[in-house]
């Protein structure tokens, strides 16, 4: 097998919504800054939320249903993955972790020789605008990763072409304190399964069933583990799925008493505050207080 010459970063994450007003009211209510609504040129759009760190969330609907089923139609394995994943788990969820790459045609060669190749590699372009309303044009190529059974869960590498000349700062300055993303964690029956798949994809050492990226954590839990670690139940089975994003916090308490003013349900789970899945919002959020 071909191996990477270094464990990727976690670059974003792919958070299906049926609405992007509800996601970007939802996001808000949360204490994050969400930026100008983003199309592709494939039927979907997005609104991020962009943190310190580089990583960002990728709230996903479609915008175009033609569009979308003409580019699933010509192959087009970001829209279709998003389309199984709507169809098996409905229009909000987490569907896919996204590592930053500086070769996207290599790890198409890995995920290929691995038997992990989830498909025909993607290459595009579409306008980005910052806060101020800034425009440039950012341009990307995807690499896809799946196992033949975990058709609810999608990885894979992004090359960024052109990256925006744009200052992102007042879009990373959330309310809630968020500084980034310190770990991604997944459901499985059999976590040990899936080792493969992940190290692979993140071009990583199989180790278990956690996974150390350069800049966070991917963990993959039995559903049990997963509601006793979080206090909320894992959500409907499936061979692999995603479930839950922790953030770094400068402070848990500022980060309470900001979800409480906005009338946001959380608990504490040990020293976590946790954010059970709701409308806009496609997965479990976890607030960790990170030194």
């Amino acid at each position: 097998m071909i191996k990477a010459t270094q464990a990727h970063r976690l670059d974003h994450l792919v958070l299906p919504a049926r609405s992007l007003d509800v996601a970007r009211a939802r996001l808000t209510s949360l204490g994050f800054v969400v930026a100008p609504a983003g199309i592709h040129p494939f039927g979907t759009q997005n609104c991020c939320v962009f943190f310190a760190d580089g990583t960002y969330l990728e709230p996903l609907a479609v915008g175009d249903e033609q569009a979308a089923a003409r580019a699933i139609a010509d192959g087009n394995v970001f829209v279709a993955r998003d389309r199984l994943y709507r169809d098996r788990r409905g229009d909000e969820g987490f569907s896919a972790v996204v590592f930053a790459t500086g070769n996207a045609e290599a790890d198409h060669a890995r995920y290929a020789e691995a038997g992990l190749s989830a498909g025909d590699m993607l290459v595009f372009s579409r306008a980005f605008v910052d806060a101020a309303g800034k425009s440039d044009m950012a341009s990307f190529k995807l690499a896809f990763a799946s196992g033949a059974d975990t058709r609810d869960a999608l990885l894979f590498a992004c090359e960024r072409i052109n990256a925006p000349n744009i200052d992102r700062t007042a879009l990373q300055a959330h309310a809630n304190g968020a500084a980034g993303i310190v770990e991604i964690v997944a459901v499985s029956n059999t976590p040990s399964a899936q080792s493969w798949l992940m190290a692979t994809a993140a071009g990583t050492e199989q180790n278990g069933s956690t996974f150390a990226l350069p800049n966070a954590t991917l963990t993959v839990l039995e559903p049990e583990a997963f509601a006793a670690r979080f206090g909320i139940p894992a959500g409907t089975p499936a061979e692999l799925h995603f479930a839950a994003i922790v953030f770094a916090v400068d402070s848990a308490a500022h980060t309470a008493n900001l979800l409480a003013a906005n009338a946001i349900e959380h608990h504490m789970s040990g020293k976590d505050i946790v954010v059970k899945p709701a409308p806009g919002q496609g997965a479990a959020l976890v607030f960790r207080e990170t030194p």
